[in-house]
């Protein structure tokens, strides 16, 4: 699942972004509000962490004409400004939800956790499909209960399948949304890890349409 972090303090960005990577989470990191919007051109990111004291634009105007343009995409505002005025500013803006520097990382997950469920249109964080159980909280599958383990990038492919059951992906759509900017992609590297999650969960739960891609189906 990729994310855009839009931050300038090359600490707080650095901490952030090494944070959700270990959630198994693909962070793109930019600067200043004007490489935000080029960085979003393409759609890829699923959801935007946001500051909002940005040089070259702010990230309320970035957040603004987003919205403007029709941009859906879920917006965390992360900033230092933490009165009622700020916060409602943002809100009005926009923002999807607000957090105020300094946060706990754990925190920071849970409410994009809780952002990306939403955007689902998902009550429960938990994604079941037949016997086959992915809870994104705290990266764990089951299978028929018994306990599955993945490697990170596995949890992702298989996490990007089961939000949408019965719909295929790409090889280009789950590439963007394991791989950030920079990741060397080895031609294979889809094909290896859809056999390895095929050999753990077995091959009958991802299905390949030929000429599309890969999917979960859906059970009747």
């Amino acid at each position: 699942m990729r994310l855009l972090l839009v931050e300038d303090d090359p600490m707080i960005g650095a901490s952030v972004q090494r944070g959700l990577k270990q959630e198994g989470y693909s962070v793109d990191w930019v600067r200043d509000g004007a490489a935000a919007e080029g960085a979003l051109a393409d759609g890829v990111h699923e959801l935007i962490l946001l500051d909002l004291g940005l040089p070259r634009k702010s990230g309320l105007e970035l957040l603004a004409a987003l919205r403007r343009r029709g941009v859906a995409t879920p917006v965390l505002v992360i900033t230092a400004r933490d009165s009622v005025a700020d916060r409602v500013k943002g809100l009005d803006a926009g923002a999807d939800d607000y957090l105020v520097k300094p946060f706990d990382l754990d925190e920071l997950s849970a409410r994009v956790r809780a952002l990306l469920r939403r955007q689902g249109g998902r009550a429960s964080p938990v994604l079941d499909v037949g016997p086959l159980s992915l809870d994104p909280a705290v990266h764990a599958v089951t299978l028929d209960g018994a306990p599955v383990a993945l490697s990170k990038r596995e949890f992702s492919l298989l996490h990007a399948l089961m939000k949408q059951p019965g719909v295929p992906l790409s090889r280009a759509q789950i590439e963007e949304s394991l791989y950030g900017w920079g990741e060397e992609i080895e031609s294979n590297a889809v094909e290896v890890h859809i056999h390895a999650l095929r050999r753990k969960i077995g091959a009958e739960r991802i299905r390949n349409v030929r000429g599309v891609g890969y999917m979960v189906p859906a059970e009747p």
